[in-house]
């Protein structure tokens, strides 16, 4: 290796793991540049980062509420997407007469898109809660479900020879051996439910709701609150971002065998 291989790799190693900061900065550098030099048509909808940064501190607690409204709604759809979406998506990739019986289903009813269904939800729950739990519900179960049929598919018949052999039963094969095998393709449809959930519930609660992210954003929009609607989308998108990093995080600690 040359000296100047060397001081090449060198140079990069000061810098990896940075490459994500350093875009978001050059990023932060072009939004100010462009806010302040460039001659824009109606300036008032670019605000520049220092005045969404000062409306993002003020909205602050504002949008702490709001998120903790968003969460009483997300919390328990996905969750419950994720326990059933994962736990039928086992039986019917393990039980070929059911996943003969369910695939034609499953083919027709999950492209459609989520979004379709908020109005008919909010007309047809009791309250906005419930209508916006059910479609976000509605969204993340499909990503989990698919991801886990397939991986449940995907298991070797060698492990289900062996299964018998240890004289394990159905159950027990599927918690023992297919469930294991299927967590990789399970955290793969959640990290693509979760996605989107946000997108869902942003969408739903700017339809008809009270609190919440969407509602920020939609609110100040209508009153022509830039800033504080640029604040509102960069913050969804953050909290976003550290959810779908926790996720991530889980997934690496629980699949510690996987690399």
């Amino acid at each position: 290796m040359t000296k100047k291989t060397v001081h090449n790799n060198r140079e990069y190693g000061v810098l990896k793991g940075s490459e994500g900061i350093l875009f978001l900065v050059a990023i932060a550098l072009c939004w100010q540049l462009t806010t302040s030099y460039v001659q824009l048509s109606n300036p008032k909808l670019y605000p520049s980062p220092a005045l969404t940064w000062h409306a993002l501190v003020e909205s602050l607690p504002e949008l702490l509420k709001g998120t903790w409204s968003s969460f009483l709604i997300l919390v328990p759809g996905y969750f419950l997407a994720v326990l059933l979406g994962a736990s039928w998506g086992i039986v019917v990739g393990t039980v070929g007469w059911l996943h003969r019986a369910f695939d034609p289903f499953a083919k027709v009813v999950a492209p459609i898109p989520p979004t379709v269904y908020i109005p008919y939800a909010i007309a047809l729950m009791p309250t906005f809660r419930l209508s916006a739990i059910l479609v976000v519900f509605i969204g993340s179960f499909w990503p989990v479900f698919v991801n886990t049929a397939a991986g449940a598919a995907a298991v070797p018949l060698r492990y289900r020879d062996n299964a018998g052999i240890l004289g394990f039963g159905k159950f027990e094969y599927m918690r023992r051996v297919v469930f294991p095998s299927t967590l990789p393709s399970i955290f793969s449809g959640m990290a693509v439910g979760l996605a989107l959930s946000f997108i869902l519930l942003t969408v739903a609660e700017m339809f008809g709701a009270n609190d919440g992210l969407g509602k920020f954003v939609q609110y100040y929009a209508d009153y022509a609150d830039y800033p504080r609607m640029v604040a509102g989308i960069l913050y969804t998108g953050a909290v976003t971002f550290i959810s779908m990093a926790l996720l991530d995080l889980l997934k690496r600690r629980v699949l510690f065998w996987v690399r």
